[in-house]
């Protein structure tokens, strides 16, 4: 199918971007690799597309303090490929299983944040770092907690009249470690099921925080704190599994579906949680390898 008619306008500035989005029913158009298929399938039919990529503002990835900041037309790939990821070990742990290289080119870090598909990776890694995602309207610019910022499927707490600027994550702290993982029926699929990990050390080396986040088992990601359970069972896996298991059947709350039951997803989640947990909780001790 092709899209229904719409007309096209590409701001140079933020305050023409938010003009164009006040004036009636309008899209942001970034890289295209989650808009275009739903213009194409006629899933969505805005009256305009605001192509935001000449929006010089939006485009900077720069790391100030302990902050990795990636502005709104930061491709996943050039994120996957900057030196600056390697300050945030989940990301880059994370961008490879986004999609296909080819969507990766064109495919931006803050427009998979804004589609929100409740199977990708990118929102889980950024609830599961705490990241902090910077929304403009035409009140001003207002900061929200990736926790609050996905409220459903495919939404999100960004309004019509607004646009997602940039997306913060903190860059890792000493003793801290990460995991990643996710099982889909081919590579670049969305995950029937996956967890991003991530485990704090304190200077004894004993666990001190440690947070899960799931995907592709709910209508958003769906993080919870896993410090008892990870320091009651010492980080190893085969200990951790009775504790995944039973946090499993209680996370994985979507139907069942041609691809995978909620049964399966159970099973999976469960699995891929004590692995990924064990392997954020060995990545948090010094000097171990990644």
């Amino acid at each position: 199918m092709k899209p229904a008619p719409f007309a096209y306008v590409r701001p140079g500035t933020l305050d023409e971007v938010l003009t164009a989005l006040g004036s009636g029913s309008a899209k942001v158009l970034a890289g295209g690799q989650s808009l275009v298929p739903v213009l194409a399938m006629r899933l969505g039919r805005p009256d305009t597309l605001v192509d935001i990529n000449a929006v010089e503002e939006l485009s900077s990835l720069t790391r100030t303090g302990d902050v990795l900041r990636v502005g709104a037309t930061v491709r996943q790939r050039a994120l996957e490929h900057s030196g600056e990821v390697a300050a945030v070990p989940l990301l880059g742990l994370a961008l490879p299983f986004v999609g296909h290289r080819e969507l990766r080119s064109r495919g931006t870090v803050c427009g998979s944040l804004a589609h929100a598909d409740p199977a990708a990776e990118l929102p889980a890694v950024a609830c599961c770092l705490g990241a902090v995602l910077e929304v403009a309207g035409p009140s001003g610019r207002r900061r929200v907690p990736a926790a609050e910022f996905f409220v459903g499927a495919m939404t999100t707490g960004v309004g019509p009249d607004e646009v997602l600027v940039a997306a913060e994550f903190p860059v890792a702290a000493e003793r801290e470690g990460y995991g990643f993982a996710e099982i889909a029926r081919r590579h670049g699929d969305f995950a029937l099921a996956g967890v991003a990990t991530r485990v704090r050390r304190d200077r004894g080396g004993e666990v001190a925080e440690a947070v899960l986040t799931g995907f592709g088992i709910s209508d958003r990601p769906v993080t919870r704190d896993v410090t008892d359970l990870v320091r009651a069972a010492g980080g190893v896996p085969d200990a951790l599994r009775e504790g995944t298991t039973e946090l499993a059947s209680q996370l994985v709350d979507t139907a069942g579906d041609a691809h995978a039951s909620p049964g399966y997803r159970r099973r999976l989640l469960g699995v891929l949680a004590a692995r990924e947990l064990a392997n954020a909780a060995r990545r948090a001790t010094p000097g171990a390898e990644s």
